[in-house]
Formats: structure tokens, sequence, C-alpha cells
């Protein structure tokens, strides 16, 4: 399963990217976090269904105390490429 997901809020400058990172190699998934010139934070994430469903029940609540989620809006996107690991863009 392959997701392009978008989340706004509170986001940049909090260390949303790195938790996310930190998140996303927990569950094992492969792809890519980064930071958009809007304040929204763009992921490519690629894994089992069950593990997508995981990290976005996880991204709806973040860790982070000083992160908060608005919105997540997500659409499958077959386009992802297969990553081989899971990586902070800057």
């Amino acid at each position: 399963m392959k997701k392009h997901i978008n989340v706004t809020g509170r986001v940049q400058g909090v260390g949303f990217r790195y938790t996310t990172y930190q998140l996303a190699l927990e569950i094992g998934l492969t792809g890519t976090v980064k930071n958009e010139d809007d304040g929204s934070v763009t992921i490519e994430a690629v894994g089992t269904e069950d593990q997508m469903a995981q990290f976005l029940e996880k991204l709806e609540h973040p860790q982070n105390p000083f992160a908060k989620v608005s919105h997540i809006s997500q659409s499958e996107d077959p386009g992802i490429k297969d990553y081989d690991q899971f990586r902070v863009v800057y």
C-alpha cells in the first residue's frame, strides 16, 4: 500500500518530521517526510494496510507535546516509488 499524506496544524518547527520518522521506523514503513512551503508536512508512506492504519492513527495524536495536528488528508498513490528506508527530506 502506498499513500500520499498531507498533515496540517502546528507541524513545522516543533520536531514533527523527526517524530514521524521515528514512528515510521517503529512501525516498519518506508518513504519520506518533508515540510511544505504552506506550513504543512507531506509524507509518502509505503507499507501494509495494517502498518498504514497504525501509522495514521498515531499521526493524529502525535507524541510530541509541541505538535498539534488539525487535519490529515490521504490518498492512495501507486506512483510512489518503492523506498528502501524511511527518511526526512530537507
